[in-house]
């Protein structure tokens, strides 16, 4: 176990308003809301050694998140075309044989983070999560055709699964934190617009991997050039969530992180069918693990963000 200061959404600084860019806002390609944080000291447990005295009590439908061993056979993740084509295939197969009774997996997106200076995208210290439930459907229906398919899909059970993974060494610094999902409620989470910035044609194709630039520090507080295309969740403080991580989790782990669930407990109609018991959502996070040695190389991951549609109920 350690200990971790989370930043968690200041509530009194949240603006719920409908109106983009006057509704609270997170900036996609650098870690910037409009909104304020608050610091939050927490106890984090050891999911390795929760797992050893009690693997049943944690998985994906039951407490939001899963740990994998499952080596991949990409370990550089410096070329886009090869994570497509190779490590894409790999994630699918991790996900169909984890999760039974999947009949369809659409990969829509990954991001690459790296602990220095010059990279286009770092680790976020903001506990969130990545989808809201209107959200989740958008995806299905931007990334699914005909049309007529991402209707009926989105009338049975589908999710979103965040595939993260450690790049080149262990992810000693900057570790990921993940709330155990039975410790959370739905008042915690707040719809947070997502900016993105506003790409021109040929290069607005709908697909932002491999396109990150990090923006100018002048410009983080500014909305213009960007656009609204996604909604997440801020969370606000609960002192009864229980935090998790993998200590000095390595690149032959992957965690399987639940961002949305159509059978998530409490959701209804149109997001879903909620049924009992059923995991919902993971807020996570960066956080800095006060044990980290010094020296510790800069952390590096992959997350792979994954559209998984199940087989219809009998």
């Amino acid at each position: 176990m350690t200990t971790g200061t989370f930043r968690y959404a200041d509530p009194a600084t949240i603006n719920r308003s409908s109106t983009p860019f006057v509704k609270s806002w997170s900036k996609v390609d650098v870690d910037y809301s409009s909104f304020s944080r608050v610091s939050v000291s927490k106890p984090v447990h050891d999911l390795r050694s929760a797992l050893e005295s009690s693997p049943s009590d944690f998985g994906v439908d039951v407490s939001g998140f899963a740990l994998y061993n499952h080596p991949a056979q990409e370990t550089s993740f410096t070329d886009e075309r090869a994570i497509w084509s190779g490590y894409y295939a790999g994630v699918e197969a991790l996900l169909r044989e984890k999760l039974p009774g999947i009949k369809r997996v659409e990969i829509f997106d990954h991001t690459i983070r790296r602990n220095n200076g010059s990279a286009a995208r770092r680790p976020v210290q903001q506990v969130h999560v990545d989808q809201t439930p209107a959200a989740a459907a958008t995806r299905v229906r931007r990334h699914v055709s005909p049309p007529e398919e991402a209707e009926k899909l989105l009338k049975g059970r589908y999710q979103i699964i965040n595939v993260w993974r450690p790049i080149s060494h262990p992810a000693t610094d900057f570790p990921l934190a993940f709330i155990d999902w039975r410790s959370t409620s739905p008042p915690d989470l707040v719809p947070i617009d997502l900016l993105y910035p506003k790409r021109s044609e040929p290069e607005d194709d709908g697909d932002d991997r491999g396109k990150e630039v990090a923006p100018a520090e002048e410009t983080y507080p500014k909305t213009e050039g960007y656009e609204v295309k996604g909604e997440t969740y801020g969370v606000i403080p609960n002192e009864g969530h229980k935090f998790y991580y993998v200590k000095d989790m390595k690149p032959e782990e992957v965690v399987l992180i639940k961002c949305f669930d159509s059978w998530g407990e409490g959701l209804e109609e149109p997001w879903g069918r909620g049924k009992k018991g059923v995991a919902g959502w993971t807020p996570h996070t960066a956080f800095v693990d006060p044990a980290t040695p010094e020296g510790t190389p800069g952390r590096e991951s992959i997350e792979v963000r994954c559209l998984v549609f199940y087989e219809d109920e009998e």
